[in-house]
């Protein structure tokens, strides 16, 4: 495998979460010429920065604390730093907080993306992968969208010399809001084990393929666009709650009772990894497909992207949800965003 991290500049955005982490250790084995770790959790980067220091190769990390969607801090960092390859794992993930955070979703997921990758090709970054999420295929909530969204902004500023990837996981298992670490503390508390439904499902990945996957990703000559692993099949919450129950002793649910809690705002009942509109293709690994999608019209992209900046800056999210239903069709937004959307605009008047 290809990795292009050896004697390289590598910036690796979120290095302080879950899969952040992982792949900031997955990184310095290669032996990077420096490793920009770009977090704005101070605690997060502390600890991955103190682990790492730790290792062979340690001493050429540069933790940065700050976030993508500070236009000097980037600037400063593409100029003095000149990062080569760019692994962007920052993204706000979690659906129920995020539908009631919408504008920070967008500003960080959708807008620091864009801003991000125009940097990017600006300064002839060589690769740059971005880890996406299944839950950007048809979204019901606004996280799902802003990563949608950040995937068409990849598609706008990748070029033959700066070929851009997004990689889309399904949920990851360790990760941080992770159903299976919580599922553990309700069992450790002694219950109830909550569930929103019991049909809903999910495709798993371990946090070890995730991190190989984007690895794979970055590793692809010439290749561009968004890529999909083989997801197999999907798995029941309810059934991994009653296997967790049953691997941890008990045996009935008089023991450890399971509650049906209702989709929460944002929820899909399934996941996807390729919509309607979409074809897929193989690539040069049998653990990733290419998928084919529709290309934005740039001059028409660029002009909602600074409306939509322009929105967020005014968190005028009336505005903000008129515009994420015109970059993204498919979007359908819940109910309760509707209506705080409704309530901010009542209370305005």
């Amino acid at each position: 495998m290809n990795i292009p991290f050896t004697e390289r500049r590598v910036l690796l955005t979120g290095a302080g979460g879950s899969i952040g982490t992982a792949l900031a250790k997955a990184i310095i084995r290669h032996r990077p010429r420096s490793l920009i770790l770009l977090d704005h959790s101070e605690g997060n980067l502390h600890q991955i920065n103190f682990d790492l220091s730790a290792l062979p190769g340690g001493h050429v990390l540069s933790p940065i604390v700050g976030d993508i969607c500070d236009g000097a801090l980037l600037t400063e960092i593409f100029e003095k730093r000149k990062p080569e390859t760019i692994i962007h794992a920052a993204a706000f993930k979690h659906v129920p907080l995020m539908e009631s955070n919408p504008i920070p979703a967008v500003q960080n997921n959708a807008l620091g993306t864009y801003f991000l990758a125009q940097r990017a090709r600006m300064h002839d970054v060589t690769t740059f992968v971005m880890v996406s999420t299944d839950k950007a295929v048809n979204p019901h909530s606004v996280m799902g969208t802003s990563k949608r969204l950040a995937e068409l902004a990849l598609s706008r500023w990748s070029s033959p010399r700066t070929p851009m990837r997004a990689v889309r996981l399904g949920n990851v298992l360790g990760s941080q809001g992770s159903v299976m670490p919580l599922f553990l503390r309700q069992i450790a508390a002694g219950g109830p084990v909550t569930v929103t439904h019991p049909e809903v499902n999910r495709y798993f990945t371990s946090l070890d393929e995730a991190v190989e996957l984007v690895l794979l990703a970055a590793s692809l000559d010439g290749e561009s666009g968004i890529l999909i692993p083989n997801p197999g099949e999907p798995v029941r919450i309810l059934e991994l709650a009653e296997r967790m129950i049953q691997e941890s002793g008990f045996e009935h649910e008089s023991e450890m009772p399971i509650v049906m809690t209702g989709l929460r705002p944002g929820d899909k009942m399934s996941e996807e990894f390729v919509s309607e509109c979409e074809e897929v293709d193989a690539t040069g690994t049998a653990k990733l497909r290419l998928i084919k999608t529709p290309q934005p019209a740039q001059e028409e992209f660029d002009s909602l992207m600074e409306d939509l900046e322009e929105k967020v800056g005014r968190r005028d999210l009336a505005g903000v949800l008129e515009l994420l239903c015109r970059l993204v069709p498919e979007y359908r937004p819940s109910e309760l965003v509707l209506g705080t959307a409704k309530q901010q605009k009542s209370s305005s008047v």
